[in-house]
């Protein structure tokens, strides 16, 4: 049987699910037209047609559903001449009979297993059972290794990485590390070493360069440095440079007596031509080239030298932090002095070749560059080494965190866990296994009574049975006949023509009524006519007179004994109607206490108040009368606002017009203003028939016009006398107006 029903997003039902649980065997809904009865038919018929609305069934077990609506009508009725076939069981073969029910009642017993095995396995409605007590435990046992996590994850944070923001994933790797088989710490050592480890993370550093004064140096002992540039010695002048030692001044001159002509530019005296010839003579071709090392020395040193400066500036610039920046600084500014005095000194030394030169040796400097360099380099090998061996030490720090959080905070937890879960474990599977087993059993048992049901049904008893009905009840102008192909009906007048066509409402109602009713007997099929299934009644008595409507109200309660005692074929029933004289007449239980609904039962209303459906179950039978029903509507909560003031209308012309015989102008004289104009339109809305003044009154309505009306309607009460009754209906005082009428 169905156990509850959740319907959303589908007709008049929104976004929100509406529920109706906890059903019984027997289940009543009542709701006026448009309130979206039918739709919770169709769902129960074709539930996969819904995919936003759910209906779950006892232990899982699906029953045929049957639904009487307006679809069934339509389906069987309206297409052609002839009606589907019910084939139903004969009484031809009674060994055949007997085996069915026999057959029928292994098939219910391994129902009943299977319902029992899901109960078991999934409890009520999915929501319990061993799963949900496996559920339960991993809840449990999650929140516990969460705490414990929680415990410790101020200072041993970073040993939690990875699985700090789920729950579900701190759980599985808890699980993960019982293998873990690192040593056990105690929690001091552990929070104590974590401070290094889980620290600020060194990074590697890059080594530095090393810096190549190979050839600066190398300039240092440059053999021109040391040689005194001097003209040739056999020249006839060369006596007297020599002995006034002033070739560099002499050099110095050449080029002025050059541009003067041959005249000496100190003297002012016109030379000889063997003067000029001596001069150039004395500079020879040796001077030239000792000249031209020299500017080749200036060359190379000045450029030598700035690369070795580039180069400590450059590590300079972007330091180690293993490097003593400051005293390479210092350094650098000695070596830079030293540089720049030996530039000077060659520069002195081309301008005057002849003088002996020693440049200021920088080997020293460059000695403790490279010191300090190398120094720097052993720290960052030593540092890189270290990093290295740190990420070794944070997954040792790791294993031993893990290690110490199940063995001193999750042992016990963790071993209760494991035992519960291997035994639920184990009982799922088991009852998985069973429930398979028993599931194939059913099918087999179901194909079996299929095989025996196509020997032994017929459509012929359904024909004998509606037509003595038919007639039973007046209905003798038409009756029911076996079509030419032997498996359809026909609805034939008595001279045998077609009646389908000219029923009456009325007509059709009863004999599609009595087709559905008798199908629950049978099927479609020569097979599955003795299939489990609900059934589901929507408005089955429109159109009908007081007369049939007892009929059918009859033969619906019929079904409850069947269904009471479990032994047909028939497990629950659903009726929905908007008729309260129906209604009245297929609840009607004489055993059941006015203040207690049957154990068997449930009461349900779905209401539309605004633009949606809304389901509500009652304890009790919540209607006894349609005008006690009127009242209903006025004292809930949820009340429509498009239909209040027709309520209000109907109720007054019940109470003083129809048993009062009060004069509704007379009413409404009691009243001045906006309240008289209310008061008429309570009377006249509807009746009108056209438009009126009184239209404006309907083309906004909201909370303000709704209680206007309200106050209206109690006071014309007040003012008649009738107050008491007003506050009686109005109250939770229980209400028998049998002889009052919509």
């Amino acid at each position: 049987m169905i156990e509850s029903i959740h319907i959303k997003n589908v007709a008049t039902y929104g976004k929100t699910s509406e529920v109706m649980n906890d059903l019984s065997k027997w289940n009543f809904i009542f709701g006026s037209n448009g309130s979206g009865k039918t739709t919770i038919t169709r769902v129960i018929a074709n539930e996969s047609d819904f995919p936003t609305c759910e209906v779950k069934w006892k232990g899982g077990t699906r029953l045929e559903p049957m639904v009487y609506n307006r679809d069934f009508v339509t389906h069987n009725f309206n297409q052609s001449t002839e009606l589907k076939g019910i084939f139903t069981l004969g009484e031809k073969n009674v060994a055949t009979l007997e085996k069915i029910v026999a057959v029928r009642g292994d098939l219910n017993t391994i129902t009943k297993k299977i319902e029992s095995l899901s109960l078991q396995l999934n409890g009520v409605n999915g929501l319990g059972g061993k799963k949900a007590e496996l559920a339960t435990l991993e809840d449990l046992f999650k929140n516990k290794c969460w705490s414990a996590f929680s415990k410790y994850k101020s200072k041993l944070d970073q040993a939690f990485e990875g699985v700090r923001n789920s729950k579900d994933n701190f759980r599985d790797k808890v699980l993960r590390e019982r293998n873990n088989h690192a040593e056990l710490k105690s929690l001091a050592e552990l929070e104590e070493r974590a401070k290094t480890i889980f620290g600020l993370a060194p990074v590697v550093e890059q080594s530095i360069a090393t810096i190549n004064a190979v050839a600066v140096i190398a300039h240092e002992s440059n053999h021109i440095l040391k040689k005194r540039v001097l003209g040739k010695s056999d020249v006839d002048i060369a006596a007297m440079i020599k002995k006034l030692g002033n070739s560099d001044w002499v050099r110095e001159g050449r080029t002025f007596f050059a541009e003067n002509d041959s005249i000496c530019p100190f003297c002012q005296q016109t030379t000889e031509e063997a003067f000029a010839k001596s001069l150039n003579e004395y500079f020879d071709d040796a001077f030239e080239a000792d000249s031209n090392a020299i500017e080749e020395l200036i060359t190379k040193y000045k450029s030598d030298s700035e690369r070795l400066q580039q180069q400590v500036a450059s590590i300079i610039a972007n330091p180690s932090k293993l490097l003593d920046v400051e005293k390479l600084k210092a350094e650098k500014e000695l070596l830079d002095s030293k540089i720049t005095i030996n530039i000077q000194k060659l520069a002195s030394k081309k301008k005057e070749p002849s003088q002996i030169i020693e440049l200021e040796s920088i080997t020293n400097i460059v000695s403790t560059i490279e010191a300090l360099i190398s120094t720097a380099n052993t720290y960052v090998t030593t540092h890189n080494k270290t990093v290295t061996n740190l990420t070794q030490e944070k997954r040792i720090l790791t294993a031993q965190v893990w290690k110490y959080l199940l063995e001193k905070e999750l042992k016990i937890d963790l071993a209760d866990y494991d035992v519960k879960k291997a035994a639920l474990e184990k009982a799922i599977e088991g009852l998985t296994t069973s429930l398979s087993t028993e599931t194939a059993s059913k099918k087999a048992k179901d194909k079996e009574i299929q095989n025996l049901e196509k020997d032994t049904t017929s459509i012929q008893p359904t024909i004998d049975e509606i037509n003595k009905l038919l007639a039973s009840f007046g209905f003798r102008g038409f009756s029911l006949a076996k079509a030419d192909n032997g498996k359809s009906y026909i609805l034939i007048r008595k001279d045998s023509s077609d009646a389908k066509e000219s029923l009456s409402e009325g007509e059709k109602t009863f004999v599609t009524f009595l087709y559905f009713y008798h199908l629950l007997k049978g099927g479609h099929s020569e097979s599955g006519t003795t299939s489990d299934r609900i059934v589901v009644f929507d408005d089955p008595v429109s159109s009908l007179d007081s007369d049939i409507l007892f009929v059918v109200s009859s033969l619906i309660k019929g079904l409850f004994d069947e269904v009471k005692s479990g032994q047909g074929q028939i497990k629950q029933v659903f009726v929905f109607t908007h008729n309260v004289y129906f209604h009245k007449e297929v609840t009607f239980q004489p055993k059941r206490d006015k203040k207690k609904k049957l154990n068997d039962e449930s009461f349900w209303i779905v209401r539309k108040p605004d633009l949606f459906s809304k389901l509500k179950k009652y304890d009790l039978n919540p209607i006894k009368t349609s005008y006690e029903l009127l009242w209903a509507q006025v004292r809930e909560a949820e009340r429509s606002k498009l239909t209040i003031q027709n309520t209000l209308r109907r109720i007054l012309e019940n109470y003083f017009k129809i048993l009062g015989g009060i004069d509704p102008d007379q009413i409404c004289e009691h009243f001045e203003g906006k309240d008289k104009f209310i008061c008429k339109s309570l009377f006249s809305w509807v009746n009108d028939g056209s438009h009126s003044a009184f239209d404006d009154l309907y083309e906004s309505i909201d909370d303000t016009v709704v209680e206007a009306y309200l106050s209206v309607f109690k006071t014309i009460f007040v003012r008649e006398g009738h107050l008491a009754h007003y506050e009686m209906m109005m109250g939770e005082t229980e209400v028998n107006m049998d002889g009052a009428v919509a």
